[in-house]
């Protein structure tokens, strides 16, 4: 990930709405994007954040997964699939939920709520402590030993599956007897 420069002063949390009367999530005050030794950058508490809390939007541009810029130069993806062949594109207008990083055991989840994704503690995460989500990775192909190469896993959890993808539990085949 390339470094970015971080603004000294501290961004209020406030509604604003953009020119079609639509709220606009704004920067939230009780996380903050900055290194990470699990991948590039991440969001951290700045506050004790409960279990349950509703923490950030994830938010950015809305398109269809067909309009999504292939950039083979960039390895940061900043899409999140909703229904209907639609995307949040975060790398467009996006917030700082796009840094937040994947692992296996992670503190916060992922909530659809209609066209919207929200980010939600899944138990009281501790000021400092960075915030992670299990992107569990949906593709439209096989899983090969190359896609899973692909999309390995560096979140270094006991529970490591060691992919970003989305294992799909085998089926087993009923037998008659």
């Amino acid at each position: 990930m390339t470094s970015r420069k971080k603004s000294s002063r501290k961004k209020k949390s406030q509604r604003r709405f953009n020119n079609v009367g639509v709220a606009e999530a704004q920067p939230s005050t009780t996380v903050e994007v900055r290194d990470s030794q699990i991948h590039g950058r991440g969001v951290y508490a700045t506050q004790v954040i409960p279990k349950g809390a509703r923490i950030i939007e994830y938010t950015g541009k809305r398109m269809p997964w067909a309009d999504v810029p292939a950039d083979p130069n960039d390895p940061h993806t900043f899409i999140f699939g909703l229904d209907h062949g639609q995307v949040i594109n975060a790398g467009i207008d996006g917030n700082e939920a796009r840094w937040i990083n994947h692992s296996c055991d992670p503190n916060c989840e992922a909530i659809g709520k209609g066209d919207r994704i929200f980010i939600c503690a899944m138990k009281q995460i501790r000021a400092g402590e960075e915030l992670f989500y299990d992107y569990a990775l949906q593709l439209d192909e096989p899983i090969t030993e190359e896609l899973e190469a692909e999309y390995k896993c560096h979140c270094g959890a006991a529970s490591c599956r060691g992919t970003l993808l989305e294992l799909k539990k085998k089926r087993t085949r009923a037998t008659k007897r």
